[in-house]
């Protein structure tokens, strides 16, 4: 899978962000850590901003951020031949965020995107605008012989696939746990959490304790 791969696999903004928000709850109950996991979300990201994270802790990862304007997002895979630091002079990937609209500009230069050199840190690079009928990306040559040139599968493989049956094959493997499928399609699904779910998850977790934190990721709460 390339970036272009990815950019047909993707459904639209609001189930991609459903899909986010929901792969940061299942972490957050899985993992118990307090800041999430694998995944993460934060709907106060930026000034009428959300956005989508994935670090996996070995120098890869992801940003999704989701703006009035429509959706902008990243991927860096470090062992990439298209990594900004692959040679002596730092520079992006030719083409890589060719024909991207203005908007999204500002997020290019985003310093939380960018190494000192202001470099964008980026081996894959995708958008939509509001009102878009489809993903976009840039006009990019791949390197000859790498299997996975712009470490998009690698990346995006969960968020790609986008199914509770993707995510336990993720969790279960990543986690070194068994984890049973119908607790997860439930907050695959954006169903109130009980504390049933939480046991079925992560046994002994108290569901007072996640809560909280499943606000703060932007969870939807009961009305």
């Amino acid at each position: 899978m390339t970036i272009y791969d990815l950019t047909r696999a993707l459904p639209d903004i609001e189930t991609l962000r459903d899909r986010c928000r929901a792969m940061a709850a299942l972490e957050l109950v899985i993992s118990g850590n307090e800041d999430g996991g694998y995944f993460s979300y934060d709907p106060a990201w930026g000034e009428g901003e959300e956005a989508a994270f994935m670090e996996n802790g070995s120098g890869d990862e992801y940003a999704v951020v989701f703006t009035a304007d429509g959706v902008f997002g990243l991927g860096f895979a470090h062992e990439s031949l298209m990594s900004p630091w692959g040679d002596e002079e730092t520079a992006l990937w030719p083409g890589l965020v060719d024909g991207i609209p203005e908007v999204f500009r500002p997020l290019v230069t985003e310093p939380a995107f960018c190494e000192e050199e202001g470099v964008l840190q980026a081996t894959a690079v995708f958008w939509r605008e509001t009102g878009d009928t489809a993903w976009r990306a840039g006009k990019v040559d791949f390197p000859e012989g790498a299997p996975d040139p712009d470490g998009t599968d690698h990346l995006f493989e969960v968020l790609a696939a986008g199914t509770p049956e993707a995510y336990r094959a993720f969790a279960e493997d990543y986690y070194e746990t068994d984890l049973p499928l119908d607790a997860i399609e439930h907050i695959w699904s954006l169903r109130p959490v009980t504390q049933a779910v939480v046991d079925a998850l992560n046994p002994g977790l108290p569901l007072a304790a996640v809560a909280p934190r499943l606000v703060r990721c932007g969870y939807p709460q009961p009305e």
